[in-house]
């Protein structure tokens, strides 16, 4: 498994459970000389990803990109898969796959997290997820034009009604033949929804694409009270080598949350 810590590039995003905020070439730095492998982009968009000369940052730096993120849509646009108007979905569509194709040129997913929505109002759950799955449908496909899966994010329920179990949306992604989408399972979310953290793990099994490295308080491994050996247990289990990636509270400080998250995935994945 490798290491990866969050670096926003969104500044409306500046109060969420990012670790680094001050700009790419700060986050880059402090990554690695802390040993990380990789850093995780929350960009403004997909111009402005392409803009920052990111693929030369990484380069110069010997890092890779683990993921890039797609919440400023909604934080700036208020934009989703769900939303009862036709257009706004559109626009949700045309800004999600903007970014797989930037992030996919370079060689990394992207994660429908925020940007999923919710079933409310005109938009009950029981017409907002088939719209759900024909994003993710067409998203997905989009993505692996790139040699990439699209990463789906379920949330806990006080952030959405759609999916907030992993067994849940591994059935959705299943039922509608979503074979170019994966899992994205955030342990912070999963303390929230789930029963047996291992146990979803493990039923998942090859769906889980990437993980989010974070506490049952948001903050860094081993900050808060989730017994962690289980989870990396059940992720040698099922043959998981992808990221351990710190999307947590820059918390007491940005250096001392990357610090205990590099720290915390060293103790418990050996390196």
């Amino acid at each position: 498994m490798h290491s990866a810590v969050t670096v926003c590039l969104v500044p409306e995003a500046r109060q969420g459970p990012f670790v680094f905020h001050e700009g790419l070439d700060a986050g880059c730095r402090a990554a690695v000389e802390l040993g990380f492998d990789g850093v995780e982009i929350f960009p403004e968009s997909a111009a402005g990803l392409e803009g920052s000369g990111l693929a030369r940052r990484l380069a110069a730096h010997g890092l890779t990109l683990a993921a890039v993120g797609s919440g400023a849509g909604w934080v700036k646009h208020k934009l989703h898969l769900c939303h009862p108007e036709s257009t706004v979905r559109a626009q949700a569509v045309s800004f999600i796959g903007e970014l797989v194709d930037r992030a996919g040129e370079l060689g990394a997913p992207v994660i429908v997290g925020s940007m999923q929505g919710r079933g409310e109002g005109a938009m009950a759950r029981e017409q907002a997820i088939p719209l759900l799955a024909e994003a993710l449908h067409a998203l997905g496909d989009r993505a692996a034009r790139h040699g990439q899966v699209l990463l789906y994010e379920p949330l806990n329920r006080y952030e959405t009604n759609l999916f907030n179990r992993q067994a849940d949306a591994a059935e959705c992604i299943k039922a509608h033949g979503l074979t170019t989408v994966k899992l994205l399972c955030d342990l912070f979310h999963m303390n929230i929804e789930e029963a047996d953290m291992p146990a979803a793990l493990i039923a998942c099994g090859d769906l889980v694409g990437h993980i989010h490295w974070a506490d049952s308080n948001r903050q860094a491994i081993g900050f808060g009270h989730t017994t962690v050996e289980p989870i990396v247990g059940a992720l040698a289990q099922i043959g998981y080598h992808g990221y351990l990636s710190a999307e947590v509270f820059p918390f007491p400080t940005p250096l001392a949350a990357a610090r205990q998250s590099i720290e915390s995935c060293r103790t418990f994945t050996k390196g």
